[in-house]
């Protein structure tokens, strides 16, 4: 089965009382929009990615250079949005299953995705859905007085995102019922005993306001790891001279298996050293033929996509190069905008520090340039 997955980004997010919306809200450097689409991009059974935005969202939905997603202008409100999205997936060849997902909730879990499709194979609709717990009063009205009943839970739950469907199926039930929709697209389905629900997930709720925004950064700030990473290689003639991925004027280069790029080389162990996926060494041999004089923007740009792949989102880098020559101060700028676009985060979430040792030691005597660097990253699932 070929799936596509429907994020819808189209509403205003006037509850949430910002001049940014709730799509472009961001953690770790990431949107909501982002997020979602790095959980999706896990699994190989979703062959297409269809973003629905405001059109007055123009601006920023390009400021995110998404790739390899369909942009689609959204209606005026939810089911609207949907259709325009099935609309355009339907001429599509291939695509056989959609996702209806809501921005609002990036907070589901791989567990729960995959059991969302797994359940597709037998069902033409999976829905996930939490038992209400919370006392339930409702207010009644009547002519002489008002008053409050109790309501039983044992039938009422609440339904959540993703929502999976026949793609045909909902397209037709969207056409022909568009009068019948509330809510979400399952409000369309009148026999419910088509429809497979399954456990949803507590923190897989959505974002509705800021307080709820502040649950959500509070939940990722506690998944957050720190790494370490340090690098020391000595200055040679003859060889080239990298730093940060940058190719610097200089008599001297530094001595190394690869480029010896101190730089990136920390930066690489640090996010390892965060993630829990040992070091740079053992990843990357010395005693490797491959790796042979490598350029280290190829082997810090393999474990960037390693630890995506594992649920983990870059926090922050904090930089101390230390040499006594070349000066660092003139670098920074070029050297931070390298490294942003080599670990695929903003210029903003790294910090470069340039260090002297006071003419002391081997550096100092400009025979070796050191670095070290902090790396916090949030594991997102």
């Amino acid at each position: 089965m070929s799936f596509s997955l429907v994020i819808l980004a189209g509403g205003n997010s006037h509850r949430f009382k910002s001049n940014i919306g709730k799509p472009y809200q961001k953690i770790a450097g990431k949107s909501l929009i982002e997020i979602n689409i790095n959980k999706a991009r896990k699994f190989k059974q979703i062959k297409m990615i269809v973003l629905v935005y405001n059109k007055k969202d123009s601006k920023r939905v390009k400021s995110l250079k998404l790739k390899k997603v369909k942009l689609v202008i959204g209606g005026k409100n939810r089911q609207q949005s949907t259709f325009c999205a099935l609309k355009y997936l339907i001429g599509q060849k291939g695509i056989t299953k959609v996702l209806i997902h809501d921005v609002a909730r990036p907070n589901f879990s791989t567990k729960l995705m995959s059991s969302i499709l797994r359940n597709t194979r037998t069902s033409k609709a999976v829905v996930p859905k939490i038992k209400i717990q919370d006392a339930i009063k409702q207010r009644i009205e009547s002519s002489k007085e008002e008053y409050i009943i109790g309501k039983k839970r044992d039938n009422l739950f609440l339904t959540q995102t993703p929502q999976a469907f026949n793609l045909r199926e909902v397209y037709h039930l969207h056409k022909t019922n568009s009068g019948k929709y509330k809510d979400d697209d399952i409000s369309l389905y009148m026999d419910l005993n088509k429809v497979k629900f399954i456990e949803g997930e507590k923190n897989n709720f959505k974002i509705t306001d800021k307080a709820d925004f502040e649950n959500l950064k509070n939940i990722f700030k506690s998944q957050q790891s720190v790494g370490i990473g340090f690098d020391v290689h000595r200055l040679v003639p003859n060889r080239k001279l990298f730093l940060a991925g940058l190719k610097i004027n200089s008599k001297l280069g530094t001595l190394g298996h690869s480029d010896g790029d101190p730089v990136l080389h920390s930066i690489t162990d640090a996010i390892l050293g965060a993630c829990k996926m040992g070091d740079i060494g053992q990843m990357f041999s010395n005693k490797n033929k491959r790796f042979k004089n490598i350029r280290s923007t190829i082997l810090l740009k393999y474990v960037v996509n390693q630890i995506k792949s594992k649920g983990y989102l870059i926090n922050n880098i904090d930089i101390n190069i230390i040499t006594q020559t070349p000066k660092i101060k003139n670098l920074k700028n070029r050297m931070v905008k390298n490294i942003a676009n080599l670990c695929e985060i903003s210029n903003d979430q790294i910090n470069i520090k340039g260090k002297t040792t006071e003419k002391l030691g081997v550096i100092g005597k400009e025979k070796a340039i050191a670095c070290e660097v902090i790396c916090s990253v949030i594991k997102y699932d």
